[in-house]
């Protein structure tokens, strides 16, 4: 299901979001400690933490999807935020140099489609950081913040969903140990948390955070066999050739009923009377003596 902007933004102006933004951007400007000059696009619900972001950026602009709704950014400047169809964005190609991609991922229809428009507007050699739900933890459990909406991840499966987009991850983190419960003592211990679980290496944390970098080559796939039509075809015999005509629409006739060898059509030659067959493949000579005995 995905979440509105209405509820996003009541989320995040709450105690609880508050401090979850916080937990997140430390951990996201641990990675990104300086854009001065780059490119940077925000894609899902990115706008929290965007603020911080882009001081000292070339743009940065943010994209929400379609059935999200948008709310307007930056306060008290220009709009740089559009409303957008996750799976075509309205962009270049190799446009912008680093994408947070929040409140997306878990939420898509199709996630290998975004992906694929991620690695589209990314430069060569740009990074994506990703900020998606724990299936292990808490926080995807627990559906009355925006992090338990939608489809949770495993690390295996982003591990996927990434080596079939064509990135290769450079750094996997993990944020919002503490649960996602918005009492006072939870609040003011949510660093304390954090530092206990990081220290332990704990599989239990609310967020994955990961950032991969986008690979410039496509690696040679293997191609499936598929079953050629018509490829075969009668052709015309010259005059004298009436054997030679009837042996050619014999081979002819069973391979577009079999459909099975894709070769390059039949010709005959004719050569004192005999028929020579021509265009064969080596393996497909045996097989023609006995289907034309």
């Amino acid at each position: 299901m995905q979440p509105d902007v209405i509820d996003l933004r009541n989320f995040y102006a709450s105690p609880l979001g508050q401090v979850a933004r916080t937990v997140v951007l430390r951990a996201i400007q641990q990675r990104w400690q300086s854009l001065s000059g780059l490119a940077v696009l925000g894609a899902g619900y990115a706008i929290p933490y965007l603020d911080e972001l882009r001081e000292g950026t070339e743009r940065t602009i943010a994209f929400m999807p379609a059935r999200q709704g948008v709310a307007p950014w930056p306060k008290g400047m220009l709009s740089a935020v559009s409303l957008v169809e996750s799976s075509e964005l309205p962009l270049r190609d190799s446009v912008f140099d680093r994408v947070l991609l929040i409140h997306a991922l878990e939420v898509s229809d199709d996630p290998s489609a975004l992906m694929g428009e991620i690695w589209r507007v990314l430069a060569p050699g740009g990074h994506v950081m990703i900020v998606v739900p724990n299936r292990r933890g808490a926080w995807a459990r627990h559906d009355a913040t925006p992090f338990g909406a939608g489809q949770p991840y495993s690390k295996r499966q982003l591990t996927e969903l990434l080596r079939h987009a064509l990135f290769t991850p450079t750094h996997w983190g993990e944020a919002l140990y503490m649960p996602p419960i918005a009492r006072r003592f939870m609040l003011k211990t949510a660093f304390a948390w954090e530092r206990f679980g990081a220290s332990l290496a704990l599989p239990f944390a609310g967020l994955h955070i990961i950032e991969a970098t986008k690979q410039v080559y496509r690696p040679a796939l293997a191609g499936k066999l598929i079953r050629v039509r018509g490829l075969l075809q009668p052709v015309l015999v010259p005059s004298g050739g009436t054997a030679a005509g009837k042996t050619l629409l014999k081979y002819n006739n069973y391979f577009r009923a079999n459909q099975k060898i894709p070769c390059s059509p039949i010709r005959f030659q004719n050569h004192q009377g005999m028929a020579t067959r021509t265009g064969l493949p080596a393996a497909s000579r045996a097989s023609a003596r006995t289907i034309l005995a």
